[in-house]
Parts: C-alpha cells; structure tokens; sequence
C-alpha cells in the first residue's frame, strides 16, 4: 500500500482528524460552548471563536452541493484516476467539505444525490475520505 500521490500534512490541529481517517471513521469538530459542528480542523469556533471544540465522530451521511468531473489529470499522479468526480457535500451535521465521489460512474452523480463516507487507504498513515452513493 503505497500512492505516488501528494500526501497531505498532518499538524497539530489535523492529527486527531487523520488518526481517526486510519480507524475508518469520519470525525470533525464541535463547539463546546455553542454547539456548532465545524469542517476544516481549527483550533477554535468558526461560529463563537471559542477555543472549547472536541471531535466528534460524524455520521458519514452527506448530500452532494456540486461537483465537475475530472477529465484531465491534475498532475501525473492522478492520470489512472480519470475520468474522477471532485464534490463538494454537505455533511448530516451541517458542514461542507470537499472530496471525491466514488463507486459508481461519474455521469451518474447528482446534485442533492445521498452519499456516505468510504475509505481508501494511501499508505499505512494516510487514509483518505471519499463518498460514495448511499
């Protein structure tokens, strides 16, 4: 299990994000202080700007917002992947993120399709998040 692809980063604030991406689970954060669920890893509310956010494991359920699909690879390291579908979903919880649709072909992804959280390993560290048709 080994990728060409570029890796992305692990930080501080990241960590608990792609230790949980490793287990298979699909965590983001939350406001402790107003509740708010947030989606990218920070060190304080978007909403509130405090600095009491824990990580919760998110449902995994998604709904497609947009997407284009992918006919020209990016760089060399993603030529065997094209055609592929870059989204952006909005979680159950309530954030958006960007990821890859995966499992069925590209013409068939919609705008509002259901999805769920899948899993591709790129190396023994490195689990990505991607989506496929629920």
């Amino acid at each position: 299990m080994a990728t060409n692809k570029p890796l992305p980063a692990v930080t501080l604030e990241t960590a608990p994000y792609w230790d949980a991406a490793r287990r298979h689970e699909l965590h983001i954060q939350r406001c402790a202080a107003c509740g708010q669920h947030q989606f990218y890893p920070r060190i304080y509310c978007a909403q509130c700007f405090s600095n009491r956010v824990e990580w919760i494991k998110a449902s995994g359920r998604a709904k497609v917002t947009t997407f284009t699909i992918v006919r020209r690879p990016v760089s060399p390291a993603f030529a065997d992947d094209v055609p592929y579908v870059v989204a952006l979903v909005t979680l159950a919880e309530g954030p958006t993120m960007m990821t890859n649709i995966v499992g069925c072909a590209p013409e068939k992804v919609a705008i509002g399709m259901p999805v769920e959280v899948t899993f591709e390993d790129w190396t023994e560290e490195i689990s990505i998040p991607k989506f496929k048709p629920a």
